[in-house]
């Protein structure tokens, strides 16, 4: 009897690793039901994207629209209407009625028109739950104390201001949500933020005032369900170089020839990642480098 305990022990053993086995070798049950369970989360949602007409803007749209086919708002906010028309189409073409796209023309640097904004929306609309701070921008390399004024102006308005602005309009609706207040902040910084560089003082100064404006709003709001998410890329080839060379594209091109850059789509998918985890999960800083990147320029590995 007790080698018949054994041998019934041993098959059913045997019979659990062989289940285990199907499991990881081919892993779309469960591939599929983490999908599932971020579209779930997701489900019913209104997310707000600034800066939402290129890069990673745009691409954080198209992979929130993937990820939650069935039931999702979106608001995509940028100064290029035209443009974001265009997105909303592209976006309703293919994933379909189920997502729904509202473009909206905005100036975050504008505190006025960012007052205005949410009034403005339909009041479906108006309830924001994930908020992605995108927009920004990066004008030239001059080194003080050749920096233009209209340079440092512009950068400071966007990169600094303009987020601020939008979360302050945002943040209230958010707080008046039952416990205490839920949604999602997530801040587009940079790793400039982090390591300053030369020729950049001024765009590193502006993520440098993002990282610290995040640290403190998370602060602000822990007795809240509020999560507060910082998200830093490296080296992203989107229209940053372009326009930080106001338009030279060969310029632009060099910065990223030698070695294979993040893309906007990379990115995007770290942003709904953050946005798709449990409630009580809160992905709070993430620096994320292509393969050749070891920190800031120019510590890149060019072949």
């Amino acid at each position: 009897m007790p080698i018949l305990r054994a041998s019934t022990q041993f098959l059913r053993t045997l019979s659990s690793f062989k289940a285990s086995a199907t499991n990881l070798s081919f892993g779309q049950p469960t591939i599929r039901t983490m999908a599932s369970a971020v579209s779930k989360r997701l489900e019913g949602k209104t997310i707000l994207i600034t800066g939402a007409s290129s890069g990673i803007g745009r691409a954080t749209a198209v992979e929130f629209a993937k990820t939650a086919p069935k039931n999702l708002k979106i608001i995509l906010t940028a100064r290029r209407l035209d443009t974001l028309k265009e997105i909303a189409a592209t976006i309703n073409k293919e994933v379909g009625e189920g997502v729904k796209v509202l473009p909206v023309k905005l100036d975050v640097s504008n505190a006025a028109e960012v007052r205005e904004f949410l009034k403005g929306l339909p009041e479906e609309w108006r309830e924001i739950d994930v908020l992605v701070n995108n927009a920004g921008m990066v004008k030239g390399t001059a080194k003080a104390p050749e920096i233009l004024e209209e340079d440092i102006n512009i950068m400071m308005s966007t990169n600094v201001t303009g987020l601020i602005n939008i979360t302050q309009a945002v943040l209230p609706a958010m707080m008046k949500k039952p416990d205490g207040g839920k949604g999602d902040i997530i801040n587009i910084g940079s790793i400039a933020g982090r390591e300053p560089y030369a020729g950049g003082s001024i765009y590193c100064a502006t993520k440098a005032a993002v990282r610290a404006f995040t640290d403190s709003l998370r602060r602000d709001l822990i007795a809240s369900r509020v999560r507060v998410i910082e998200i830093d890329p490296g080296a992203v080839e989107t229209e940053f170089s372009l326009v930080r060379f106001g338009g030279d594209k060969a310029k632009a091109d060099a910065v990223y020839t030698g070695f294979e850059p993040l893309t906007p789509e990379d990115i995007a998918e770290h942003v709904v990642y953050c946005a798709g985890r449990r409630e009580n999960v809160v992905i709070a800083d993430s620096l994320i480098f292509p393969n050749q990147q070891a920190g800031s320029a120019p510590a890149i590995h060019k072949k």
